[in-house]
Formats: C-alpha cells, structure tokens, sequence
C-alpha cells in the first residue's frame, strides 16, 4: 500500500490540497460538506483521519510498536502501564504485541510491528538475538526492557538481577539463615541465571557453600512454586528459608508450605523478587527484592521518544532494594 498524500486525499474528496490541510491539522474553520468529504476519503483510502494528518505533517505514524511476554502477566503488565503512561500527551499511541514467551513468536511479533510503520519499538524481556533485533529494528529507534544486551548496538533498561539476588540472599543470611533453598526461574533465562549468580556469590561472601539439594527449578509461575516446595520436601533435606526467583513463584511456594502445615515465618522464611503489588497483600506481607517494573516502562517511553527526536540515550542498570515485611524470621542456632 502506497503512502498517502495530500493530493490522493484531495482528489478522492474534490477539494483542493489547502482544505484537506486545514481539515487534517485542524487549522482553521471549513465548510461541514466539505470537512465531511475529507472524513470519507481518508476512510475510503483506509486511514484514521487524526493519524493521517500527523503522517502528513511530519512523516511519523505517531505509534510505538511494543513487544510484551505474556498479557496478564504481573510484571510485565506493570512495565506495560509505565510505557502507556510515559506516552500520555506525547502524541505517541502504543500498539502491542505478545511474545508469549516463543521466540518464533517474537520475532513474527517484530515484523508485524515493524510492518505496521510504527515510528520506534519498546522490547519488553523476550529471547530475540542481538543480530535478529538489529536486522528486524534497522535504522528504527528501538530500546529493550528488563533485558540487557551487552553491546552498544541496543538501549537497554535492564535490572542489575545479580545484585537483586545477593540482596535477597544476604538478607537471609544475615538474619541467620544457612540451609536456604532457592526456587529458580525458568533455566537459560538471563534473570534467572543473574539471581542466582547473586544467590551463589551471597554464600561465597560468607564463606558458605550453598547445598545442591536445595537448588530445585522453577519458570516463573506460581504452579512451578507448589511444585519446587513439593520437590523440596519430598528430598528430605531440611531448609529454613526459601529465596524464590520472583513474587508469583513465592506466592506458589507459600501455598505448598501451608498445604504440608509449615508456617510463614515460623517454620520457613520466604522472599521474593519484583515486589509486585499483590505482595503487600498476602499473608504474610511479602518481603521482596522491589523491581521498579512501572517506572522502567516510563523510562523506556522517554527513552524512545528522545530516540525519536534525534536525541541520545544511555544504557544503565537499575539496582533493587529490598522491601522487607513479614515473611522472613530471624533464626538462631
């Protein structure tokens, strides 16, 4: 389909080029018969007359092409709020896609946003290659969230994980805790992989080794919560405390440990990751490595927009902080 202009839509509707401007931008007063044959003809040719006028007037579609993981989920619906937000009088509307956690998905995700002419591309997680981003996004401003790509090709707003999960760990182990089980994500996920670098180098510090036993896999959900506390158990290895890859997997491993008659903080300490807003809720109140999932979607609409404009942005870890409540006991002995 070929770009529209000025003189297609003043053909279609029988008005001259300076009616359809006054009518697109706005401009000044027109006729109503003549608005109104503006109006048709930019639907006959298949556009929004609004969308149109600002393609016209700058060559932009006015639209961001955002790729998400997994509508409905938590954490990334909270990054999505922050980029609906970050884009609210700017001009900018955004339009999703979902990943559904399938790189094939993702990629075919990219390439219909991309299609679709949007003006820049917010990357929300997801496991696309550098070099397929760089072939799909060329010469598009595009920046990635809650992903880190150590080159200077991309803009990343990233969490530093590694240091989110010696948080956590540390915490732990400050309050006394030794045999501390960790519930990991999902396997080769980079999040996953940091949090427990950040898990491992907590014990390293203290010159402790953390027990293989107590090491089970999780992806995420809160399902792979129950389980990793079902899988725990049935090895008969005694833990005090359980470090959990994120939020939704402790809320999974909170229900499992209250299904065996363990309780949260008396028998097991628990703490999660991302702070998600559920977690000031539960019983008890979670205590968390906070993410600030809504602020980095708003960092990255700035970010695009400022892309957009010519202008320039770094890439730049953001750190964690701990957000301690009621989940997680002092041990002695």
């Amino acid at each position: 389909m070929k770009n529209v202009t000025i003189q297609d839509i003043a053909r279609v509707a029988g008005v001259s080029k300076s009616t359809v401007s006054r009518v697109l931008n706005r401009t000044a007063a027109v006729a109503p018969e003549k608005r109104k044959a503006v109006v048709e003809a930019t639907e006959r040719l298949g556009f929004s007359p609004n969308v149109v006028a600002r393609s016209l007037a700058n060559g932009r579609s006015m639209t961001i092409g955002v790729l998400t993981q997994l509508i409905g989920s938590p954490f990334y619906d909270a990054i999505s709020q922050g980029v609906i937000a970050g884009l609210a009088d700017s001009g900018y509307s955004p339009l999703f896609a979902d990943g559904q956690w399938q790189e094939s998905k993702q990629v075919d995700a990219i390439a219909a946003l991309v299609g679709r002419r949007v003006d820049g591309v917010v990357l929300i997680g997801g496991g696309v290659s550098s070099d397929e981003i760089s072939r799909q996004c060329s010469g598009l401003p595009t920046v990635l969230v809650a992903r880190n790509l150590p080159n200077d090709r991309h803009h990343c707003i990233f969490m530093d994980n590694v240091s989110g999960g010696h948080l956590a760990t540390k915490y732990l182990l400050q309050q006394g805790h030794r045999q501390i089980a960790i519930i990991r994500g999902l396997e080769h996920h980079p999040d996953a992989v940091d949090r427990f670098a950040g898990y491992q180098q907590a014990f390293n510090e203290a010159g402790l080794t953390p027990d293989p036993k107590l090491i089970v896999e999780g992806d995420f959900s809160a399902e792979s919560g129950i389980r990793a506390v079902n899988e725990l158990l049935s090895r008969e290895q005694a833990f005090t405390a359980i470090f959990a890859a994120n939020d939704l997997t402790a809320f999974g491993a909170r229900l499992a440990l209250d299904q065996h008659g363990l309780q949260v903080p008396g028998d097991v300490s628990l703490i999660g990751f991302d702070d998600q807003l559920e977690s000031a809720y539960v019983t008890p109140p979670l205590t968390t490595v906070r993410q600030p999932a809504r602020e980095m979607g708003s960092h990255a609409s700035e970010a695009i927009l400022k892309l957009i404009e010519g202008g320039e942005f770094s890439s730049q870890p953001v750190q964690g902080e701990l957000i301690i409540r009621k989940s997680v006991a002092s041990r002695v002995g």
